[in-house]
């Protein structure tokens, strides 16, 4: 996908200039001839809107398969399931570690700048309306989803085929891990064909995702004028310290704990992880989807970064959807901006309970434009905050979207490459080099 022929633009310089161009295009219709004009409503409405949609329900179908025979990789070539182990240990507890110092970060900075006291209470009663009825929809959704031990149970499908249709990614990695690891344990002629069989799935998933993907500078394009057309920047600078809280945590978190970890951790030169890295990045902040990054990521890690293939497809494939850090900074700062708006005074006690449970919503939110939102509705109603003031946030989470999945896809190939420390026998390239 990013190589490009002598003389052609590689495909992330492609993205940016489709986000440049959006941008600044819809800028200059919304303040020209505003976000009510006829024209804009019918071009967003119309072509851009469907355009991107189209987008990313191409990116969508492909995931389910390209996930699928992934992870089915990744686990094979472990070769045994003590390899398995200790990769699966190490990506566990480094996401955890992420995931913890992301939450602590952003809970220091929402308690030490106070966003949520600074709000104007008419643009955010304003605001509240605005967003109310897809703010209850949120809410109301919160109450059918499983809590504790049936969200357990609900990873291990009855019906994988079920779960597949109704987009389960859990259930469906559940079985693909179990199927992993029954080739490890199965070696026969069978097995191997089948084993042949699930690589070219894999391989005929990136193949069409790459065709698809050569669409993305004019999707980035439809994305950035969506947003810039129909909101500008009246949002962020009504929500601006909040906005600011979120993108300072998320900055910190990314160019600093990644920079450490990648450094002491992985022995790794995080100036050139994040230079190899920059694809990917592009694609989650435009795209707002780690699912819909994962094809990107996985081509990134093994040309650009040059992991191990059999580290990189299983740590990518699990960490699009458990390794989530910035969705945990996002939570949990959301929550405490929400509380101080509304005046509820949490206690360290309750702090702490947001901590862990941001921790834990971070492994299984779904990596889907604002999947994170129900499950800041359903910790703002575990700690005493009215759920419904979601609705405030609403007009600019999209923004804020873009910002946290660029920090997960970056913290997937971040915990790939630190997990790959010690398991790159088939590296072709040594990282400090």
């Amino acid at each position: 996908m990013a190589k490009a022929a002598t003389g052609k633009l590689q495909l992330h310089w492609k993205m940016l200039i489709g986000f440049i161009a959006g941008l600044s295009l819809g800028l200059v219709a919304h303040y020209t001839s505003g976000a009510d004009a006829g024209w804009v409503q019918w071009l967003t409405a119309n072509i851009t809107q469907p355009a991107g949609t189209l987008f990313l329900r191409l990116i969508f179908m492909l995931i389910i398969p390209l996930l699928f025979s992934a992870l089915i990789m990744g686990v094979a070539e472990m070769g045994d399931v003590r390899s398995l182990g200790r990769v699966g240990w190490k990506t566990l507890g480094y996401t955890v570690i992420a995931s913890g110092l992301a939450v602590v970060l952003g809970l220091v900075l929402v308690n030490w700048l106070q966003p949520g006291a600074g709000i104007d209470r008419a643009a955010a009663d304003a605001m509240l309306a605005q967003g109310a009825d897809r703010a209850q929809a949120i809410v109301g959704g919160v109450g059918t989803q499983a809590k504790g031990v049936d969200l357990l149970l609900g990873i291990v499908p009855d019906n994988v085929v079920k779960a597949a249709a109704e987009n389960t990614i859990l259930a469906v990695m559940f079985f693909a891990l179990m199927l992993g690891i029954g080739l490890v344990l199965t070696r026969s002629k069978a097995t191997e064909v089948l084993l042949q069989g699930i690589q070219g799935l894999f391989e005929v998933s990136m193949t069409l995702i790459g065709l698809v993907i050569r669409l993305a500078p004019y999707a980035v394009f439809c994305f950035m004028f969506n947003l810039a057309a129909l909101f500008g920047w009246d949002l962020l600078r009504s929500l601006g310290a909040y906005v600011g809280v979120v993108v300072l945590a998320l900055t910190l978190h990314m160019v600093v704990v990644y920079s450490l970890m990648l450094k002491f951790l992985g022995g790794w030169s995080p100036m050139k992880f994040f230079k190899g890295s920059q694809e990917a990045m592009v694609m989650a902040f435009s795209t707002a989807s780690s699912n819909a990054t994962l094809p990107v990521a996985l081509q990134v890690a093994e040309e650009k970064l040059h992991l191990p293939r059999k580290v990189s497809r299983f740590v990518l494939t699990v960490g699009a959807t458990a390794n989530q850090n910035g969705t945990a900074l996002f939570e949990g700062v959301t929550v405490l901006f929400l509380a101080q708006f509304f005046g509820v005074d949490l206690s360290l006690q309750q702090q702490v309970t947001v901590m862990f449970v941001c921790i834990l919503g971070g492994i299984g939110t779904a990596g889907v434009p604002a999947g994170s939102l129900p499950v800041v509705a359903l910790i703002c109603g575990m700690v005493g905050v009215p759920p419904e003031g979601i609705g405030l946030i609403l007009g600019v989470d999209r923004f804020l979207d873009m910002c946290r999945t660029t920090l997960n896809v970056t913290g997937d190939l971040m915990l790939a490459a630190v997990v790959s420390k010690g398991e790159a026998a088939e590296s072709p390239a040594n990282p400090m080099d």
